[in-house]
């Protein structure tokens, strides 16, 4: 039976495997998908332990898209440009990196009834996940984007790496609103922390967290509900509209995301 997995530190919080069973009975397919935990150090043997078993394909979470956009074989486009892999994919015996991240934070967006066009964003983290949703972003049509890092040159390596001009970095403690819509690409909220920066910066902003909480609010949604933020969404919809596309990429159907997320939230 072809087998998957999602690969992370930590891993016990998935609900990846949940998601592609539920899409492989939608579509009628046969497949086995679990939780791969790699110890920090260890990614490279890990993965490469898991497709020499005949592993046909993986998903990558914090805090390895970086690692795994170096350990493939080959990028597609979004990957490349990104410098981030969310998804492994195999093509006889080479692996291949994509990056669905932005293509499934868009999907979720417009769901919502988000227009991008023009809007001035905050993003906060510079790291993989980052990484994979600001090309999207910016084809989009936002006015500009200011991305926000504990440790600034970080931000600004990011910054420079892309060379657009509508994109400029600072420190979580310099931020400076208005925004109209603030994400959070942080890992904090894993550790249980909300508030990142200013409560002044979400006022009135649109906010969304990257990382998910099944029947309650994100650290982060929590507090930037209680600062003023005109609306503050988990990033659930997100995993669930990026696993879609990665699943069309292993198994060449595109799965119903939203009747998927629909039973998740209920």
């Amino acid at each position: 039976m072809d087998r998957y997995v999602v690969v992370g530190n930590p891993i016990e919080h998935s609900l990846s495997p949940d998601i592609h069973r539920a899409f492989a009975q939608q579509t009628g397919q046969t497949l086995e998908y679990a939780k791969l935990f790699a110890p920090r150090g260890e990614f490279a043997p890990t993965l490469d332990a898991f497709f020499d078993a005949g592993g046909c394909g993986a998903n990558v979470t914090l805090p390895f898209k970086a690692e795994a956009h170096a350990w493939v074989d080959r990028l597609d486009v979004s990957a490349e440009m990104s410098g981030a892999v969310n998804t492994i994919a195999r093509d006889g015996d080479a692996t291949i990196g994509h990056n669905t991240d932005g293509l499934g934070l868009l999907a979720d967006l417009d769901a919502h009834g988000v227009d991008l066009v023009g809007r001035r964003l905050l993003l906060l983290g510079a790291g993989g996940a980052s990484r994979g949703i600001l090309g999207p972003l910016l084809a989009a049509g936002v006015r500009n984007v200011v991305v926000a890092n504990r440790t600034v040159a970080r931000a600004e390596t990011l910054v420079a790496e892309l060379a657009s001009g509508v994109v400029s970095a600072c420190s979580l403690r310099t931020v400076a609103g208005p925004f109209d819509i603030v994400i959070n690409s942080t890992s904090a909220g894993l550790a249980g922390e909300g508030e990142l920066i200013a409560p002044e910066a979400v006022q009135g902003a649109l906010c969304y967290d990257l990382s998910y909480a099944r029947g309650e609010a994100t650290p982060f949604c929590a507090w930037a509900n209680a600062a003023g933020a005109r609306e503050a969404v988990d990033g659930l919809g997100m995993l669930v509209e990026q696993a879609a596309y990665a699943f069309a990429i292993w198994r060449g159907v595109s799965p119903d995301a939203r009747t998927v997320l629909a039973a998740l939230r209920s």
